[in-house]
């Protein structure tokens, strides 16, 4: 039966994941978000099984030092950043949406002022961008175009950073995300709890924690 590995915010340490991907040898790993890689994430995963696709979606703290995010972004597993994308692995369709909701762009409860980042760049003055784009902080912002992006597909999994609404400081996009979606197992981390949620869809993973999820 094939196997997915879904790992709660690592927060600096990597150790476990491959240890727990060498001895299980799923499909995938999928990262919830929150990596802080002290080094390139490669380098954090060496040891990882060459077999094993590995998925990750950014948290809120990998965009909050140039040196994480640097060690994300710039990685040679780079590729495997899937916030705003869905991909298929063993003919099971993974999505993922990364980042948090900020109030100064969307706080994910009233309408948006800026339906993507390009409508904030206009308004935030070229002293606060980063590199040319967004200030390296809102690059794990939350855009309602962030949602869009999905309209009209389907898929198996989800991934988020952000929890739904059926936690006490979650949001309502994010449920309706997986229920448009139509997903038969969501997982987000970000508040550090392991839980399970009325209907068996939703999943909070906590810090660290290690998910094995099996499908037909």
């Amino acid at each position: 039966m094939p196997a997915l590995l879904i790992c709660g915010d690592p927060h600096g340490q990597f150790d476990g994941i491959v240890a727990a991907a060498r001895a299980v040898l799923p499909v995938a790993v999928l990262l919830l978000g929150d990596m802080e890689a002290a080094r390139p994430l490669h380098e954090e995963l060496s040891g990882f099984p060459h077999a094993t696709t590995l998925l990750w979606i950014p948290g809120n703290h990998d965009t909050e030092d140039c040196r994480f995010y640097d060690n994300l972004f710039g990685s040679e597993l780079a590729g495997g950043n899937i916030h705003g994308r869905i991909v298929t692995v063993a003919g099971l369709r993974i999505a993922g949406l990364g980042g948090v909701f900020r109030s100064k762009v969307w706080d994910g409860r009233s309408l948006s002022r800026f339906l993507a980042p390009a409508d904030y760049l206009k308004v935030c003055g070229k002293g606060n961008r980063w590199r040319q784009g967004l200030p390296m902080r809102h690059r794990s912002s939350l855009f309602p175009s962030d949602f869009q992006t999905f309209a009209g597909l389907t898929a198996d999994v989800l991934i988020t950073h952000e929890a739904p609404d059926l936690h006490e400081y979650g949001f309502n996009p994010i449920t309706m995300l997986a229920q448009n979606l139509q997903v038969s197992a969501a997982f987000h981390g970000h508040h550090h709890q392991g839980l399970a949620y009325p209907g068996d869809v939703w999943h909070g993973v906590a810090m660290r924690q290690i998910v094995l999820y099996e499908w037909d």
